[in-house]
């Protein structure tokens, strides 16, 4: 047999090999999402990530200015849409963040800072794929809201108690929670009513 052939016979097996490890080990052990992804793994869902990014993205610039009333609408965007996986300080120590694989990620930390306008706002428009990242955009690049984000999302590292106590009033609240605290306030005011006594049964003379 010709080296070449050998060459490809030895990779075909070791393939089979590692295939039939890997099929193993996923029967054996499953895909639970509660499994911390390894540094290899994490390493490769970055390099997807860029290639999941649309290369002109990059260049993009934010055609929105910076300003208080801008980062004061991406801040509260942020609270009432993105809080709930992301956490209001960024850090995605949230109960559906955790939840996640991979998990939502710090974006506090360089992995999301260093990446340019365009790309953070090509990611909050279109998604990531095999995440849980949803598409929340139109497909128009003047998205607005976005870019407003993509402002808010730079200024995530340095945010102040202040902003973080703001966020907490804008967060989604299930539809109890209104009702709940009505109660709670009604009663620290004095204002709830004795609930009626039941009705005791007559008896009636034979």
């Amino acid at each position: 047999m010709k080296p070449v052939l050998k060459a490809f016979a030895l990779l075909v097996l070791v393939l089979v090999v590692m295939g039939a490890i890997g099929l193993w080990y996923v029967t054996s052990k499953g895909l639970s999402a509660r499994e911390q992804p390894g540094r290899l793994e994490e390493f490769a869902a970055r390099r997807v990530r860029t290639l999941a990014i649309a290369g002109r993205a990059k260049s993009l610039t934010n055609p929105v200015a910076y300003s208080g009333e801008v980062i004061a609408a991406g801040r509260a965007h942020f609270a009432d849409h993105c809080a709930t996986c992301h956490a209001n300080d960024g850090g995605g120590d949230t109960e559906m963040g955790r939840g996640m694989y991979p998990r939502a990620p710090d974006m506090r930390l360089r992995a999301t800072q260093d990446l340019s306008d365009g790309e953070l706002f090509w990611i909050i428009e279109n998604g990531i794929r095999f995440t849980g990242m949803p598409a929340w955009g139109t497909g128009n690049r003047e998205g607005e809201a976005s870019w407003h984000l993509v402002h808010f999302i730079r200024r995530l590292p340095n945010l102040t108690p202040e902003e973080l106590e703001e966020m907490e009033a804008l967060n989604p609240r299930p539809p109890a929670a209104p009702n709940e605290e009505e109660a709670i306030e009604e009663f620290l005011r004095g204002d709830e009513k004795p609930s009626p006594r039941p009705s005791q049964p007559r008896h009636r003379h034979p």
